[in-house]
């Protein structure tokens, strides 16, 4: 039996078809899973918030943007989950370095696949084949 007040009790057993996570589509099955992850310890999110413009074409068209994955408000940055796929991974971190020189003031967490995957072995979840966005 645990010494917390039940309203907190009951907030930790919510199912997770209740939770935020199960409301919305995502781009990749990891996404999801991560959503879940923030809802289990109610960290609030929202899910690809905002593109930030990174290039713009000589008559000032945008030609290329970067949206992270994650805007996390109570901690105050972003979350981009990212692949196994080296060129993947190699032409996001270009976009996050982009960013990180036109928005200084942005900050933006990468999770990469060796992370993403401690983190859902150490929940216990088993995903094969899944990997992260």
């Amino acid at each position: 039996m645990t010494d917390a007040p039940l309203e907190d009790r009951s907030e930790r057993r919510r199912h997770p078809s209740s939770s935020p996570a199960s409301a919305l589509r995502f781009a990749h099955p990891s996404e999801r899973i991560f959503a879940s992850l923030l809802d289990l310890y109610g960290i609030e999110w929202v899910y690809e918030p905002i593109e930030f413009p990174l290039r713009w074409s000589e008559d000032g068209v945008r030609s290329a943007g970067f949206r992270p994955d994650f805007w996390l408000p109570g901690l105050g940055c972003f979350v981009e989950l990212t692949t196994a796929d080296q060129r993947l991974v190699t032409r996001k971190n270009a976009k996050v370095r982009r960013l990180r020189e036109l928005y200084p003031e942005v900050d933006v967490q990468i999770v990469y696949q060796r992370d993403f995957n401690a983190l859902i072995e150490r929940h216990g979840i088993a995903v094969p084949g899944t990997s992260a966005a």
